[in-house]
């Protein structure tokens, strides 16, 4: 790497990880700390509690502020190396603007890549625990649910074996209604059950007026018989069920496409999932979008003052995220199809960025 590759990137790093701190705080002063304050003073929710809830909630407000972070070190740093003719001098040494800027994409680049796996790896655990602390634990919650568009997993060995799925289900009366479960043998489907409902009584669930359908290995149907009643081949009792139940945020890629398969096979509709899928790519990688705007702003003279940059990224941020909020509900609500939701933001930030780079390479 080369000293000015190093130089560079020195500059940014001070102004990223001060993003971060500042952006993060934020949105827990203006959110998390507010919800926290509810538990405590409607739910009495203890100390230890209260601490975990916190550090289950940072996970998923961080990966929001990589991009933001981003985008105010590019403006920062550039700006300061600006403000002090230190770009003039480098541009009349013959340094390009992309040569200048080649630092910047690559940690951005970087910084998007790891953004994917914390989102993927790190994220959905610690949504799955916040949400599980607060519905099990603080709130105590002795309700009985009723869920749309319940999907039962069993898996051994780190293998699918069976999914199951009901329409509705009715904890409060042990009751699935129109159960679909398919079974799996090395990956492969061999068998369907189809039946009208399942009722969970002594300590089993029973299936009514089905139909069982086994696979031929070439994926075609053999063997059909209908049943009026027979043992529904899942053990888990029904707050089991209800309470292995997943929000999309706390899924991982591979259960949304689980379940957005699974629901397509039902023809319900699976916009929610598939949003928070595609989502699951596209904001961290606006990461490397906002480096491609930031970058060029930076470098524009006379851009000394960090309130200056400051003040751009935060309407730069305003703007990403009213597109992005925007387009989301477009697509959960079937509007516009759910790739494009996710990244009409991204899309036009390069656009932007592209014109930036672009003008200010001349």
């Amino acid at each position: 790497m080369r000293i000015l590759d190093k130089y560079i990137i020195k500059e940014l790093l001070g102004p990223f990880i001060f993003g971060i701190a500042s952006f993060s705080s934020v949105f827990i002063g203006t959110g998390t700390l507010l919800r926290i304050a509810q538990y405590v003073t409607q739910y009495g929710a203890p100390m230890s509690s209260v601490i975990k809830l916190f550090f289950y909630s940072l996970p998923s407000i961080v990966v929001l502020t990589f991009p933001m972070s981003m985008l105010l070190a590019a403006l920062l740093a550039f700006g300061r190396l600006s403000g002090s003719s230190e770009i003039t001098a480098m541009r009349s040494g013959g340094i390009s603007f992309y040569r200048l800027g080649m630092p910047v994409f690559i940690v951005a680049l970087f910084v998007s890549i790891f953004a994917v796996f914390f989102t993927e790896l790190v994220v959905p655990q610690s949504n799955a625990a916040y949400n599980n602390l607060v519905n099990n634990e603080i709130k105590n919650s002795d309700t009985l649910k009723s869920q749309d568009h319940i999907i039962i997993k069993d898996i051994q060995d780190g293998v699918l074996k069976r999914l199951t799925y009901a329409r509705r289900f009715e904890e409060g009366t042990n009751t699935m209604s129109a159960v679909s479960i398919q079974e799996f043998d090395n990956g492969s489907l061999v068998g369907v059950e189809i039946a009208e409902k399942a009722v969970y009584q002594d300590k089993q669930w029973i299936m009514y007026n089905g139909v069982l359908t086994d696979m031929t290995p070439e994926g075609k149907v053999g063997r059909t018989m209908n049943f009026q009643e027979q043992k529904m081949p899942i053990t888990k009792t029904p707050s089991a069920i209800s309470n292995e139940q997943k929000k999309p945020e706390e899924m991982t890629i591979k259960e949304l496409k689980q379940n957005i398969k699974v629901l397509k096979g039902q023809s319900v509709q699976s916009n929610n999932y598939e949003v928070e899928l595609q989502q699951r790519i596209a904001i961290p990688m606006a990461s490397f979008v906002f480096a491609l705007i930031g970058t060029p702003l930076g470098l524009q003279p006379n851009r000394s003052s960090s309130s200056i940059g400051l003040g751009l990224s935060i309407i730069i941020i305003f703007i990403y995220y009213t597109i992005m909020t925007v387009t989301t509900a477009l697509g959960q609500g079937d509007a516009i199809p759910p790739i494009l939701a996710a990244w009409i933001p991204d899309i036009t930030g390069v656009i932007v960025g592209y014109l930036l780079v672009r003008k200010a390479s001349r």
